[in-house]
């Protein structure tokens, strides 16, 4: 199975300029007419389409396209080996700290957001990352 990434924006030369620089991705190709443009360099494409605000998102639920900061349970942690220096750049390019630096046993992570509205997260490993919070199978059997 492979998967992709397909995020909504509304200013297509605005996100691709933000991923870049924000995430150092870069531009793979550009589809539909140019209104999707695919950006590569992490483990899985994401393709940005161009889709204006206040457009109907989804026909089915009547919900409107909103760039306004929302919530969503789906959204985007990024591993980062410098995790200060990767803030740095992101706000540099537009995205917005959400909160304080936290620290945890397995690493550092600081939650963004895009400048259009999508919700982001920075983690930095400490030594094995979510390893060292891992429940094994036998735990989780007992839990339930």
């Amino acid at each position: 199975m492979q998967l992709l990434l397909n995020l909504d924006v509304p200013d297509l030369p605005a996100a691709v300029a933000f991923y870049q620089q924000a995430l150092g991705l870069s531009v793979g190709r550009r589809l539909f007419d140019g209104t999707v443009v695919e950006m590569l360099g992490a483990a899985v494409p994401l393709y940005l389409l161009c889709k204006a605000a206040a457009t109907q998102a989804c026909p089915e639920a009547q919900v409107l396209r909103d760039y306004r900061r929302h919530w969503m349970p789906l959204h985007l942690d990024l591993v980062v080996d410098d995790l200060d220096a990767a803030l740095v750049r992101a706000i540099a390019a537009g995205a917005r700290q959400e909160g304080d630096i936290h620290e945890y046993d397995w690493g550092r992570l600081v939650t963004l957001s895009d400048p259009f509205g999508h919700g982001l997260c920075f983690v930095q490993w400490r030594g094995e990352g979510y390893d060292l919070v891992t429940i094994h199978r036998g735990e989780i059997d007992a839990q339930n």
